[in-house]
């Protein structure tokens, strides 16, 4: 597994995006986007610039995975990004020394999944709050899909679980403050407790073992910097 920093050069990735959430990358991931795939990369950008994290949304009982996502998956959208399924299909062929084919094996079809944002050559999902069973089947398709020459790299979208557990405590609390005694609730409306959920903290544990092979993989993860700046209200 090659673990690279492109995504630190400037030229690469212009530093105000860059402060705003964490990144993780394979084999050059970021370059590989902006050089390969230019006007995917200019989505991709842009959707990260424009995204900021809403503690209406976020903090929201039942709808913490959903809302998020959704928001993302729709800026993408927006630019002609489309949920799509994935399949591979492989044929063995036999030849003779003077390349004749003598036979042609039965081919042997790969079902894939519906991955969230699929543009060109680049596959693109939102993992939040998720199972993070998840990762193993998001990291080893867009692996297999690369070695099969159908995309050029990958990007995985997902949360630094711990500090935003923390921002949202203070922002709870912060809200909790405003409310009546007997209206009070320490406890967040959401479970950040769990470890168990697709996040950069797991997502980092799997690329690190190798799983990826050469496949460019740029993970983004949103952090306390992500926030709108926004107090916490109930919608």
């Amino acid at each position: 597994m090659f673990e690279t920093r492109t995504y630190d050069d400037p030229i690469v990735l212009d530093p105000k995006i860059r402060k705003r959430w964490a990144f993780l990358e394979t084999s050059s991931a970021a370059a590989v986007l902006r050089s390969v795939c230019p006007a995917e990369w200019a989505d991709i950008t842009a959707v990260l610039e424009a995204f900021a994290l809403d503690p209406a949304h976020w903090l929201k009982k039942g709808g913490n995975r959903g809302d998020i996502a959704k928001v993302i998956d729709g800026l993408f959208a927006a630019r002609g990004w489309r949920e799509t399924r994935v399949d591979l299909v492989t044929q063995g062929v036999l030849l003779s020394r003077n390349l004749e084919v003598m036979e042609r094996l039965p081919p042997v079809e790969q079902e894939g999944y519906l991955v969230d944002n699929f543009k060109g050559r680049v596959a693109l999902d939102v993992e939040w709050n998720a199972k993070d069973g998840n990762l193993d089947r998001d990291l080893s398709a867009y692996r297999a899909w690369h070695e099969a020459g159908v995309i050029s790299a990958a990007v995985l979208i997902t949360q630094d679980r711990i500090k935003l557990k923390e921002l949202a405590e203070r922002l709870w609390a912060e809200h909790q403050a405003t409310l009546p005694a007997d209206q009070r609730n320490a406890k967040l409306p959401i479970d950040l407790n769990t470890s168990t959920t697709t996040n950069l903290e797991k997502a980092a544990l799997r690329v690190r073992r190798g799983v990826m092979g050469t496949c460019p993989l740029l993970i983004v993860a949103a952090t306390p910097e992500t926030w709108n700046g926004q107090p916490y209200s109930a919608v």
